[in-house]
């Protein structure tokens, strides 16, 4: 008896862990490339061409150059990501970057502590090895991917808006509040140059290139803490408990019936007057306690005439009290 067999060419699709893990490392260098391109390329190819136009006007079109940068290298993600990418890939991303920010300064802080010793490039590799070892390992198990789940879910991600419609005026209003206490301090920063002038040089061991990150600190930094400050404000209001209670908050507000304009005039003069005699009237009552306790066939206060002479010990003179 002969049995068919049904053979397939049909390639193996990976599981959900490997497919996030493979989207998310190519994530991450996508948006490494992108920023080095904004912020290292852009300013480089751009400062023989705006040289003749001074500071105020070069920085500006270096600006908006960076923008449009980082606006294409958006567009082409996006539309290499398609309609459905994985879910997680974002805290993916988020978790990949920060752990390759991570890997980069403990490497190069091993490598200046044993530049001088004969086995410091070996020492320093061997790190390095290490701890891309552990990340990986790391990215494949099941908390990473918990991790890159949870960081997503939470919506500090995406752009989605929880519940637009309801609302409106409690989340606009705290949004306003958390821009103007952050921008505030953005501010300041910028006003006293907290972050310094110039570019920002990280030098690296064993006689590597000087590594650039970021160029005119004094506006890019501030620059890029204001965006944050916007995100992060804008965010909070649509994260959902948050969200769900400034629109209950809204909906209890509602509920409360407000005084006219006429009515709030007239209680405030009466709460002004009140405070008005209740004032007067204290400080009739003190005068006259004062008068009558300070005098001779009482004598619990001394009389106003009299004057007290004290020796002061930090002086060492006579004050009149």
């Amino acid at each position: 008896m002969a049995t068919a067999v049904q053979t397939t060419s049909a390639p193996r699709t990976p599981n959900p862990r490997t497919r996030l893990v493979l989207a998310s490392l190519f994530g991450a260098l996508f948006v490494i490339a992108g920023v080095a391109a904004a912020a290292y390329l852009v300013p480089r190819l751009l400062d023989g061409l705006t040289a003749p136009l001074g500071s105020t006007a070069a920085f500006l079109v270096r600006v908006v150059a960076q923008l449009a940068t980082i606006g294409a290298f958006v567009w082409v993600g996006s539309l290499l990501s398609g309609a459905n990418p994985p879910r997680g890939v974002r805290g993916g991303i988020f978790l990949v970057i920060s752990s390759l920010i991570a890997i980069f300064f403990v490497t190069r802080a091993v490598g200046l502590n044993l530049e001088d010793s004969p086995l410091g490039k070996v020492i320093t590799a061997a790190v390095l090895v290490v701890l891309l070892v552990l990340l990986y390992r790391f990215l494949v198990s099941s908390r990473a991917e918990r991790w890159m789940l949870g960081l997503e879910e939470h919506g500090w991600f995406s752009t989605f808006s929880y519940k637009r419609m309801q609302g409106v005026r409690a989340r606009r209003y705290t949004m306003i509040g958390l821009l103007l206490v952050g921008w505030t301090g953005v501010y300041s920063a910028l006003s006293h140059e907290t972050f310094g002038r110039g570019s920002w040089n990280l030098r690296m061991p064993f006689e590597l290139p000087t590594i650039t990150p970021l160029t005119d600190l004094e506006y890019v930094v501030p620059l890029i803490l204001a965006v944050l400050v916007f995100w992060l404000a804008w965010r909070a209001v649509n994260m959902p408990t948050f969200a769900d209670f400034l629109i209950a908050t809204e909906a209890e507000m509602n509920k409360v019936s407000w005084s006219s304009r006429r009515r709030l005039v007239q209680d405030t003069i009466v709460v002004l007057m009140t405070c008005v005699l209740l004032t007067t009237f204290l400080l009739l009552v003190d005068l006259f306690w004062g008068w009558l306790l300070s005098q001779r066939f009482i004598g619990v206060l001394p009389p106003r005439s009299q004057n007290t002479e004290q020796v002061t010990t930090e002086q060492g003179r006579q004050a009149k009290w």
